[in-house]
């Protein structure tokens, strides 16, 4: 077939030129967003007088007629045609001739290609929102029921201090609310209309570019034609903002997968989000945390894909910017797949309170509560923090802990202690008595959770 910008050409291209070239194969997801920013430019280019209105009518009831093809799937892309931008204008021209030559009026493949990405990437933006919003509406459900349910915290994933379980999840939260407002600082500077920009120095038409701004949807358009075509920052940043929410879902899944575990046995992860073993009959591996912690690495690639990519490019347009798609679009699939997923393995895991109550009283957790309680009898914290140590020494040499001495004992450490030490240092109290804004009391993680209602239904 002759290419719709061969006027110059002598010869075809080398049928595996054509295929190399060509990336149909992957960018054929943005038709609609391609058929979309035609119908707002052919529309604009009939407002403008810049082609008359009776073909711009045309122009645009026919790209209509066309997506509903396309979505009826009675229309299959030519690899020929290099992209979606080409086929489209090729399946106009087909089928209305000279007309649909027309549409590409003040125009470039270079403004039309960032136009569509960036529309597509705005839509799969507010989607991941969506899927991010009721990830963090199940976790702040389940950590309403487990206010009370206490487990040891960890540092250095040794048994550290007493928290609870809702106090856990709500850390999690925190961080994907960080997520949520990277997604629509993302969506801010992705919401920048190119279309004018043409190849790179704009055109000599006079195109209203507000106009289409408004009929597409954009909140701003771009101010230099240069960076409207070469920009692929907004590209760069979502997978950047990807690779951070896949990094939390990761840290959260690792920690599944140790709590499922016969050593920790905090959870049981349901059977639908559980796999076996093809040799060990009595195996249930926690194969989706596993899956979505080995996919963080696959998102991260992408984003030094892309990097890579970019790095040393220079203005304006180059054909290196084909290679941002498959990244993107690979990065913004794994995310939306994976978001679910995890939803649906938290929302339907048990939770084994009495198991974590259990880890919370071992490894002296309340260690540094029984410091806490010797400063407020006055004694030096420096000076509290070397008689618990000594007190700990004691009991991991005769096999005890710190809630099973005798009184006798902890005096012959210190003759501070009395009796009132055991009311301090039962894990419950632990929890209870640190009731400071976000710590792990009752008091204070029901109120965080009513603070990430207020916000959720803002969203």
């Amino acid at each position: 077939m002759q290419k719709l910008w061969g006027g110059r050409f002598t010869k075809s291209t080398d049928s595996f030129t054509d295929h190399f070239h060509s990336s149909i194969g992957f960018d054929s997801r943005m038709y609609r967003e391609d058929i979309t920013g035609s119908i707002a430019h052919a529309t604009m280019l009939g407002k403008q007088g810049i082609i008359p209105q009776a073909d711009a009518d045309l122009i645009v009831q026919t790209l209509g007629e066309i997506l509903s093809d396309i979505d009826a799937g009675t229309i299959s892309f030519d690899e020929k045609a290099e992209d979606i931008h080409m086929n489209i204008e090729t399946i106009l021209i087909s089928r209305i001739g000279d007309v649909g030559k027309k549409l590409h009026t003040g125009r470039s493949r270079n403004d039309q290609v960032a136009l569509d990405t960036r529309m597509y990437t705005k839509k799969e933006l507010t989607e991941i929102k969506a899927l991010l919003k009721n990830l963090m509406t199940t976790l702040n459900t389940l950590a309403a029921r487990h206010t009370e349910t206490i487990l040891p915290g960890y540092t250095h994933l040794q048994r550290a201090q007493p928290v609870t379980l809702a106090h856990h999840l709500l850390a999690y939260i925190e961080m994907f609310k960080r997520d949520y407002d990277r997604l629509c600082d993302t969506y801010k500077r992705t919401d920048v209309l190119p279309l004018g920009s043409g190849a790179l120095a704009t055109t000599t038409y006079p195109l209203d570019r507000q106009f289409v701004a408004e009929q597409l949807g954009f909140s701003s358009i771009s101010a230099n034609s240069m960076d409207g075509v070469s920009d692929r920052d907004f590209c760069v940043e979502t997978a950047s903002t990807l690779s951070i929410l896949m990094m939390h879902l990761s840290r959260f899944c690792e920690e599944i997968i140790l709590w499922s575990s016969h050593e920790f046995h905090f959870i049981e992860l349901d059977d639908a989000y559980s796999t076996g073993s093809s040799i060990m009959p009595q195996k249930k591996n926690p194969d989706m945390a596993e899956l979505i912690r080995g996919k963080t690495g696959r998102v991260y690639g992408h984003l030094m894909g892309l990097l890579t990519t970019l790095k040393g490019l220079p203005l304006a347009y180059n054909k290196d910017m084909q290679e941002d798609k498959e990244a993107l679009f690979d990065a913004i699939d794994t995310v939306k797949m994976c978001l679910p997923v995890f939803t649906n393995m938290i929302a339907t895991m048990t939770v084994q309170p009495d198991v974590m109550l259990q880890a919370a009283k071992g490894g002296f957790t309340n260690a540094t509560d029984a410091a806490d309680w010797l400063v407020k009898q006055g004694v030096p914290f420096r000076d509290a923090h070397g008689i618990i140590g000594r007190l700990v020494l004691y009991c991991i040499e005769h096999h005890t802990n710190l809630d099973d001495l005798s009184l006798e004992e902890y005096q012959a450490i210190s003759p501070v202690f009395n009796e009132s030490v055991y009311d301090a240092i039962g894990v419950k109290q632990c929890v209870e008595a640190r009731n400071v804004i976000g710590g792990p009391s009752k008091a204070m993680t029901t109120k965080a959770i009513e603070d990430n209602n207020a916000y959720l239904k803002k969203l």
